[in-house]
C-alpha cells in the first residue's frame, strides 16, 4: 500500500454531510484563526441526502429546524424532497467557502492521541484507491451520522432464498428499479418504510405494508402557512428567526406534554389516523403502538399521503409475522400469504460512531461504550474529540449548532489560555445508564457500543433544545474539563 506524505492541520471535520458542512461553517465564522480540512469518505458531499435515492426520499422534520440556525430555508416546502435538502447543503458549503476545504475518497480508519505531543494523528484510507496517508490535528471533529453508508440493517428471514423477484434494502436502492403494475410489500414500519409505500402506491399495482408491530403516525402539511405568512411580511432574516422559534417551541411543548400526560397524546394521535382512514378501519391493530409517544420516534407522513393512498386501495397495512419467504412472496405466521414481485426490506440502519474509525489514547484503544457522553458531545478520559449527535426528538440539526456553538467556544477558550489539551474527567461514583432512551430497534442493537450518561450535568442528556442552548451557548465551558499542555496530562 502506497503511503502519501504527512500534513497538518489545527481541526479535522470528518465528514462533509448536513453535520460536517455546518461544522466548517461555524469554524469559519467563529473560530477563524483555525485551519481546517474536511475529510469525507464518499466521492461527493451531503451524506445522508446524497445517499438515500428511494422514491419520495425527504426529511421527517420540518426545514425551518433541519437546515441550520445561519442559513434560513427560502424554499416553500417545510417537509423537503431530499433532492431539495441537497441542493441547500451545498449551495451553503458554496456559499460560506467551505466546499474549497473538502477532500474527498479520504476514510480515516485510525485515529491516535499523544499527550506528549498533544496531537492526533489519523491514518486515512483512499476510498478510490490503494493509496493511505497519515494527518496530525490538535482537534479532532467527527460529523460522520449515526449509522454505517455500507449497508443497512437486514434480519435473515427464513426462505428468502427462495424468492424469484427482487428483493432490496433501501439503503442500496437500484437505479432505474421498474415498479410500475407490480405488486410490492415493504416490510418496516418506520419513516424510510412510511415515505416509500405512498410513493411506490402512485405507479405500482399494489403495495402491501408489513409491520410487525405499529408505529405512530402522524399527518402534517407540507407547506407550512404560517411561515409563508411570516415571510412575507419580514426580512428574511427576522422571518427565519420568528419561524425558527414558533416551530422549536411548540416541538418541545408536545414532547413534554407526551412525556407528562402520554395517554391523552395517545389519544389524539389515534383520533387523528382515525379520521383520515375509511370507516370501519382496523385503527387499533395497525396504528396504536402499545408503547408511548416518543419512546420512539414518532413518523409524520406529509399531506396524510399514507392514509391515502391506503383510503385508494393502492396501499394496504398487513399487521403480522413472517414465518418464511416463498417463491413468490411472503407467508405469515397468521397463515395468509402475501404474494410480491418485489420486497423492499426498510428494516433499519446499523448504528455506528465515529464512521467506524478506532480510536486510542497514548496507546491505550478506547471502548466508546464505557465512556461517559459530556455534554452530549465529547467522551470522558479523551481529550480534544467532538462528536455531533443530534436529537432524537426533534431536528438533527437544533443540536448540531449547538454543538458546533460549544466547540467553538472551547476552542477559542483553549487559545486563549494557551493550552493544547482539553480532557472531560467525570467524577468518581456516578450512577450511569445509556444516553439514548428510545426503544427502537436500531438503538437496542447497539446499545452497548454508545456512550454512557451519568445524572447530573455537564454528563446528562437533557434531549431539550432550551436546556441546551444554556448549557452549550451560554453555560460554562470548562466545567469538569481538565487542561494542559503537550507532555502533561
Amino acid at each position: 500500500m502506497d503511503t502519501a506524505s504527512s500534513k497538518h492541520v489545527d481541526v479535522v471535520v470528518v465528514g462533509a454531510g448536513l453535520s460536517g458542512i455546518g461544522a466548517a461553517c461555524h469554524l469559519m465564522m467563529q473560530s477563524p484563526s483555525r485551519t481546517f480540512a474536511i475529510l469525507e469518505s464518499r466521492s461527493v458531499s451531503g451524506g445522508t441526502w446524497d445517499l438515500f435515492r428511494y422514491p419520495a426520499v425527504r426529511s421527517d422534520s420540518d426545514m425551518y429546524t433541519l437546515g441550520y440556525s445561519f442559513a434560513p430555508w427560502r424554499e416553500k416546502k417545510s417537509i423537503a424532497d431530499g433532492p431539495l435538502i441537497l441542493n441547500y447543503i451545498r449551495e451553503t458549503a458554496e456559499k460560506f467557502g467551505v466546499e474549497e476545504r473538502i477532500q474527498y475518497n479520504r476514510r480515516v480508519v485510525d485515529a491516535k492521541w499523544s499527550s506528549e505531543t498533544a496531537l492526533w494523528t489519523l491514518t486515512i484510507k483512499h476510498s478510490d484507491s490503494d493509496v493511505s496517508e497519515t494527518m496530525t490535528c490538535n482537534f479532532l471533529w467527527g460529523n460522520t451520522g449515526y449509522y454505517t453508508y455500507d449497508k443497512g440493517y437486514r434480519p435473515d428471514f427464513p426462505g428468502e432464498e427462495k424468492f424469484q423477484g427482487t428483493l432490496i434494502h433501501p439503503q442500496l436502492w437500484p437505479e432505474n428499479l421498474d415498479y410500475k403494475d407490480k405488486t410490492v410489500v415493504v416490510i418496516g414500519s418506520g419513516a424510510t418504510a412510511m415515505t416509500i409505500v405512498p410513493a411506490m402506491a402512485k405507479e405500482a399495482a399494489k403495495v402491501v405494508l408489513l409491520q410487525r408491530s405499529p408505529t405512530y403516525v402522524v399527518a402534517r402539511p407540507d407547506v407550512d402557512e404560517f411561515a409563508d405568512k411570516i415571510r412575507a411580511k419580514f426580512s428574511p432574516k427576522l422571518a427565519h428567526k420568528l419561524i425558527r422559534f414558533k416551530t422549536i417551541t411548540l416541538g418541545m411543548l408536545m414532547y413534554q406534554l407526551s412525556q407528562k400526560k402520554p395517554d391523552l397524546i395517545k389519544r389524539r394521535l389515534r383520533e387523528g389516523a382515525a379520521a383520515l382512514l375509511p370507516e370501519g378501519y382496523d385503527v387499533d391493530t395497525h396504528f396504536n403502538p402499545s408503547y408511548n409517544p416518543w419512546d420512539q420516534r414518532l413518523c409524520l407522513v406529509p399531506n396524510g399521503d399514507l392514509f391515502t393512498a391506503i383510503s385508494s386501495g393502492k396501499a394496504e397495512i398487513v399487521t403480522d409475522t413472517i414465518q418464511s419467504f416463498t417463491s413468490d412472496g411472503i407467508l405469515l405466521t397468521s397463515g395468509k400469504e402475501l404474494k410480491a414481485d418485489i420486497i423492499v426490506t426498510a428494516t433499519g440502519l446499523v448504528m455506528q460512531l465515529l464512521g467506524g474509525m478506532s480510536i486510542s489514547v497514548d496507546g491505550v484503544p478506547v471502548d466508546i461504550g464505557k465512556t461517559v457522553s459530556y455534554k452530549g458531545i465529547m467522551l470522558s478520559g479523551v481529550p480534544n474529540l467532538g462528536t455531533t449527535f443530534g436529537y432524537t426528538n426533534a431536528s438533527w440539526t437544533l443540536k448540531a449548532d449547538l454543538t458546533a456553538d460549544y466547540i467553538c467556544r472551547l476552542l477559542n477558550k483553549m487559545e486563549k489560555l494557551g493550552v493544547r489539551q482539553a480532557t472531560p474527567k467525570v467524577p468518581a461514583d456516578q450512577n450511569l445508564e445509556p444516553t439514548m432512551g428510545l426503544t427502537s430497534g436500531y438503538v437496542m442493537r447497539a446499545q452497548g457500543n454508545l456512550p454512557l450518561q451519568a445524572m447530573k450535568k455537564p454528563w446528562k442528556l437533557y434531549q431539550n433544545f432550551a436546556l441546551d442552548t444554556m448549557l452549550l451557548k451560554h453555560g460554562k465551558i470548562d466545567n469538569e474539563m481538565e487542561f494542559s499542555n503537550a507532555g502533561k496530562r
